[in-house]
């Protein structure tokens, strides 16, 4: 069975197809967020303290840390601004990190002061990554996420996607990286701008785990993109891809719909032994209002106080 370790300085997670749905915290991430930008850049990390604990307390399995700035300021140098940024994170929270950068020496910088094994996030097909990146997957004994595109872009064809994710576990092979280790992001593509895209995951996803054997994750919130109500359509596709055989996800946490449904799944697919985590989260929880008592409450009232229900209700209203 294909296993994939992390590590915290004190905590262990494996990521594997018998393992409960592995949940990487996403929101440590300055892109498209420009007044977290702004703060990293200031030396102001509150708001990245705040967001490690809420996703950790929300049930968070890793965080994702990523640094890049350069979207707000081009002259930023990440390496040393990630490595800032993961030394606050690790002394606040204990679960495992993934290093999330597409520059070679900021992940390299990252390894040097991580603790324990972390995740890095990530490498592509293009020779020029797999070149700068697989050396240090190798030196530093740490698993990666393996993008499924290369110099031709992100392919709309799923085989083609799959061609790369097959060439990425080949070559880290000629580094002595065990497929165990390689982590495979199959790439989402939205829902609403294709409408075969959740089709196309499935489908990649049980050919990545039958034929390469290799543990996935994706950016799940790319499903819904330009969609209203988008973590509707998010959590809709939480248990589908869990189902395929994706095992883990990079997502918010703190959306409890969302975790709701990867809670769900566990029980499910046997990965939560005896509801056990399920009860424990949910054994106090209070359901929202049936319909029934919606209605009754949304009932006009008569002059004599009393609401009025059913045939008499309709009446009223008409």
């Amino acid at each position: 069975m294909t296993r994939t370790i992390v590590a915290s300085a004190r905590r262990e997670i494996v990521i594997g197809f018998d393992q409960p749905f592995c949940v990487i915290g996403e929101r440590i991430n300055p892109t498209g967020r420009k007044k977290l930008a702004a703060e990293m850049m200031a030396g102001n990390f509150e708001t990245v303290k705040s967001d490690a604990l809420a996703q950790v307390a929300a049930g968070a399995t890793m965080l994702d840390v990523n640094a890049g700035v350069t979207a707000v300021d081009p002259n930023a140098t990440e390496p040393g601004l990630l490595v800032q940024t993961l030394e606050i994170v690790q002394e606040l929270v204990d679960v495992p990190l993934s290093i999330d950068s597409s520059v070679s020496a900021a992940i390299e910088a990252g390894l040097k002061i991580a603790r324990g094994r972390p995740l890095i996030n990530s490498v592509t097909g293009e020779e020029e990554k797999l070149e700068a990146i697989l050396p240090l997957i190798r030196k530093y004994d740490v698993p990666v996420v393996a993008i499924s595109n290369d110099e031709t872009g992100i392919s709309e064809d799923p085989d083609v996607r799959f061609a790369v994710a097959k060439k990425i576990v080949q070559r880290a092979a000629d580094y002595g990286i065990p497929a165990h280790d390689i982590v495979v992001d199959p790439l989402v593509m939205p829902i609403g701008a294709m409408g075969t895209a959740g089709q196309q995951v499935f489908r990649l996803l049980r050919r990545l785990r039958e034929e390469l054997k290799v543990n996935t994750t994706c950016g799940l919130s790319n499903i819904s993109f330009g969609l209203p109500h988008r973590h509707g359509i998010n959590a809709g596709f939480i248990p589908m891809v869990i189902g395929a055989g994706m095992t883990s996800a990079i997502m918010n946490p703190c959306r409890p719909q969302e975790m709701e449904m990867v809670r769900a799944a566990n029980v499910l697919n046997g990965t939560d032994p005896n509801c056990q985590n399920w009860i424990m989260t949910y054994r106090d929880h209070q359901p929202a209002a049936s319909g029934e008592a919606v209605a009754a409450a949304a009932a006009p009232v008569s002059s004599d106080g009393r609401r009025r229900g059913g045939r008499e209700a309709r009446l009223a209203r008409g």
